[in-house]
């Protein structure tokens, strides 16, 4: 096999010709960092976070692999992924998840110290959410609280502290996680029932269309507040309406529950991620008016 053929083996390891969960991941990390910022996060700090983004979702698909090795050849969607194939060795995949890991942290090293202790806890939701699969009902749950976890870092590097908005806007994420990680169970509904992985698609049963639009009520209902709380305004405001609409238009891909729908409405939250952004970026850029709450500590 040649160096190029390992290379291209070893980015579809770690999803990097998928990169939609790299933007469920990184709109999130921005919502913190504009927020703690308010409006003006700085340009370094911005480019540590993107780059931190794309190494641990990465590092995190390998792991998913390594995880699912056992499972993925039975799964009709998965059942080409490099581990899975046997193209790519146990070994070889662990080696890379420590050399991602490690090039993440090297990035957050002129950071303080209580983005460093919250660093070591994002790696550890990242390694052991692929488990949670075999023992929590709402695996996505675990999902959205790694997903998530780039919020309290951006407050803690902007701030040096963790105010009660890092943990609403963590929260939102969470129920954000559910909803469109459900869709994304949905399309793989059959093979999991089959091999046993516990799924909150599989857990909502009937009620799964419902739980999904629960799910993204409880997200825009939140990041309303926060956006309250914050001082925002019609922008940040359109951004949600935006939002709302798109999560509308899920709703009529996924209440037939066929397979690639689900999966279509799951690509399309992106937009939804982005609107949401959109909407914040604009508002602190049109309404520049500094955190009612007092963020800044320096």
């Amino acid at each position: 096999m040649t160096l190029l053929e390992r290379v291209t083996l070893y980015e579809k390891l770690m999803r990097l010709d998928k990169p939609i969960g790299i933007l469920l991941l990184l709109w999130p990390t921005l919502w913190g960092l504009w927020f703690a910022g308010e409006g003006m996060p700085p340009p370094l700090l911005i480019w540590i976070f993107v780059l931190g983004t794309v190494l641990m979702r990465s590092a995190g698909c390998v792991v998913n692999d390594y995880a699912d090795r056992d499972f993925d050849p039975h799964v009709e969607r998965t059942r080409n992924r490099p581990l899975a194939a046997g193209a790519v060795s146990t070994k070889e995949a662990l080696w890379l998840a420590v050399v991602l890991t490690l090039l993440a942290g090297l990035l957050i090293l002129p950071l303080n110290k209580m983005v460093w202790a919250l660093a070591v806890a994002a790696a550890f939701l990242a390694g052991s959410y692929p488990f949670t699969k075999r023992f929590f009902a709402i695996p996505q749950a675990y999902l959205g609280i790694a997903f998530g976890f780039g919020i309290p870092m951006a407050f803690a590097a902007q701030t040096q502290s963790l105010p009660p908005m890092a943990w609403a806007l963590l929260v939102a994420n969470i129920f954000w996680a559910i909803a469109y990680d459900t869709e994304y169970a949905m399309v793989d509904r059959d093979d999991d029932i089959r091999i046993g992985i516990k799924t909150s698609a599989l857990t909502f049963g009937r009620h799964d269309v419902l739980a999904v639009m629960l799910c993204y009520g409880a997200t825009l209902a939140i990041l309303a507040a926060c956006g309250v709380a914050a001082g925002r305004g019609l922008w940040f405001q359109g951004g949600l309406v935006v939002a709302s609409g798109i999560m509308g238009y899920h709703y009529t891909l996924i209440r037939s529950r066929e397979r690639m729908k689900c999966f279509k409405a799951f690509l399309h939250n992106n937009w939804v991620g982005a609107a949401i952004f959109a909407g914040l970026a604009l508002d602190y850029w049109f309404n520049p008016v500094p955190l009612v709450l007092g963020l800044r500590t320096h």
